[in-house]
């Protein structure tokens, strides 16, 4: 049984890391368990969609503490940098969060949700629909080649 639990942990682990800041291959490790390992394509969506899931909402927790330090030397983004953003997510709104999915876009997009303290959990649905339709379209890709 325990054999079972690592490689979905381990799935769950860089679809969280590749929701934050940080870079990481979700599909290609969740294309990966799906061709190789034996667990259903359902269980992989879940897990797969959890973790990314989970990593926005730390991407949100952290957006909501960004503004309060960035006029502080050490913080990692300019003044300018941050303002622009804002300026962005006002022009588009709350829906632009269904763009969470995208590359480059996607994470700072959590961000700035968070930043601007979008309501958590029209966030929360926003993200998981888009977070779980990629997955779920690249599952489906899979299935069609498979």
């Amino acid at each position: 049984m325990i054999d079972l639990i690592w490689p979905l942990a381990g799935l769950f682990v860089i679809a969280f890391a590749s929701a934050t800041l940080l870079w990481g291959g979700s599909e290609a490790a969740l294309l990966a368990m799906a061709a190789l390992a034996d667990f259903s394509l359902m269980t992989l969506l879940i897990v797969a969609s959890i973790g990314n899931i989970l990593g926005s909402v730390l991407n949100y927790g952290l957006g909501r503490l960004a503004l309060r330090y960035r006029d502080h030397k050490w913080f990692p983004v300019s003044r300018a940098a941050t303002d622009k953003s804002v300026d962005w997510f006002n022009k588009w709104g709350q829906w632009s969060v269904l763009l969470a999915w995208a590359p480059v876009i996607g994470d700072p997009i959590t961000v700035a949700a968070g930043a601007l303290r979008m309501n958590f959990m029209r966030f929360l649905l926003l993200v998981s629909i888009s977070k779980t339709v990629r997955y779920m379209a690249a599952l489906g890709a899979f299935s069609l080649v498979a």
